[in-house]
């Protein structure tokens, strides 16, 4: 058996060399011209006939690699509708899974910032988490909301992470990354010293600031679902998700999370600002969050034996009995 990821034609000729493996493809995401990623976000993303043609080049060889193959398995549901009806038959969602017993909440917990500063559960914090700080996860919304955040809370520290390279999407045309671009647009109605940039961080460290955040902000284009926000829920931080697709499947406003068009600049601010101010009053949603992450997304007890059964599924009949 071969397990390998389809997303730049890693597994296109595999059956090639070996024709008689069983070959399961992790069909994350199928590109389109529109109702997705592309065109989403105006400002960044416009839906131009080059944009609309690239996405459904890209898609060509997402479909081959399909055709090739005898399964497939992704993430999420609404990565899983991206597909055409006739490749969303043989895909069976399955999340990659969330270590819960060690994602989770620690009264203990501690986060040092490079000032000295050493951050406890209880402690106003405002997180922001990505591999790279970029518009197709809402960096760009996020700081636009920050002055009226720190204006209404002077004692609260915004923690951010994620790397100045681009992951997703097109690079900064004048040369300079994304997070200056966003940061010079706020940057003198913002108070410097309490905004912490970390770039990326060590994984136990993530862990711990998920640990002693009360708020954490997560945007996304309608694009593959991050794995820091199930993270976060399960580490019983409370996340304020952009109301799009994908985060949709998984946080329900007001139970096991807050939502917030991912474009309401105000609306960031005002809802951030509340989390910030009130953490008893969002205390059971936080609770809902981690048990929602426990009971569909936990590695041990829900990820992996679906996943093995999956697999061993697609083994020949003769050899599963052996």
């Amino acid at each position: 058996m071969i397990i390998g990821h389809s997303g730049w034609g890693e597994t296109l000729f595999l059956k090639e060399v070996w024709p008689e493996a069983k070959l399961l493809v992790y069909a994350e995401f199928y590109y389109r011209g529109r109702q997705a990623d592309v065109g989403f976000d105006p400002e960044f993303s416009p839906a131009t006939f080059d944009q609309v043609m690239i996405a459904q080049g890209r898609a060509a060889y997402l479909g081959q690699a399909l055709l090739h193959a005898d399964h497939a398995v992704t993430p999420t549901e609404w990565q899983a509708s991206t597909h055409p009806p006739v490749l969303r038959k043989m895909i069976d969602v399955i999340f990659d899974g969330v270590d819960c017993d060690r994602l989770k909440p620690d009264p203990s917990a501690r986060f040092t910032l490079p000032d000295g500063t050493v951050l406890v559960p209880g402690d106003e914090v405002l997180t922001f988490v990505n591999r790279n700080l970029e518009p197709y996860r809402g960096y760009h919304i996020f700081m636009r909301a920050l002055p009226e955040v720190m204006a209404a809370r002077p004692d609260a520290r915004v923690v951010i992470v994620g790397g100045n390279e681009v992951s997703y999407g097109a690079a900064p045309k004048d040369g300079r990354s994304w997070k200056d671009i966003c940061l010079a647009e706020v940057q003198d109605r913002i108070d410097p010293s309490r905004v912490h940039f970390l770039g990326k961080v060590p994984y136990p460290d993530f862990v711990s600031l998920m640990q002693v955040s009360r708020a954490h902000a997560y945007l996304t284009y309608p694009f593959v679902l991050s794995w820091s926000m199930l993270e976060a829920m399960a580490a019983g931080a409370l996340v304020i998700g952009s109301r799009t697709a994908p985060v949709e499947e998984v946080i329900e406003d007001g139970r096991n999370g807050c939502l917030v068009d991912f474009f309401d600049v105000p609306g960031w601010s005002a809802t951030l600002t509340a989390a910030l101010a009130e953490p008893e009053r969002f205390l059971p949603l936080r609770q809902a969050a981690r048990e929602t992450i426990r009971s569909r997304y936990d590695l041990r007890t829900i990820c992996l034996p679906q996943m093995v059964a999956l697999v061993e599924g697609l083994r020949p009949p003769e050899e599963a009995q052996s």
